[in-house]
């Protein structure tokens, strides 16, 4: 997967998580939980288009990590949606199926450039 099509596949993770709170009661519990969802979810494609845009390697894996914390986030709020809106869970494990696997292209990301960046390093030594 390229990182046009991560870019792409982040956006759409955001914009599935805006159609979910959409749907959400309009309770207050989850106005705030809706919130906060929308701007973690959000976050995620942003900060990963700004990782694409990184300096270098350390700077690639700062912006990455902070992706991490945002997916992780989001599959928080996700999963007390679940536990709090039984009737709409099929599409909130869905998304959480989702963030899962975001995180873990994420997570391998970094570790790949952690490997090469010392790699790199070591071998100018």
């Amino acid at each position: 997967m390229d990182k046009h099509d991560l870019q792409e596949r982040t956006k759409q993770f955001a914009l599935d998580i805006i159609k979910l709170c959409n749907m959400l009661p309009k309770e207050t519990a989850f106005f705030v939980f809706a919130r906060q969802i929308i701007r973690s979810s959000s976050s995620v494609g942003a900060n990963y288009r700004a990782a694409c845009r990184a300096k270098s390697n350390a700077d690639f894996i700062n912006k990455l990590k902070i992706v991490e914390e945002e997916t992780d986030e989001t599959m928080f709020f996700l999963e007390l949606l679940k536990e709090l809106h039984p009737s709409g869970e099929k599409p909130i494990v869905s998304l959480i199926k989702e963030a899962k696997e975001l995180l873990a292209i994420f997570v391998a990301s970094i570790k790949t450039t952690r490997a090469n960046s010392s790699f790199y390093s070591e071998s100018k030594s």
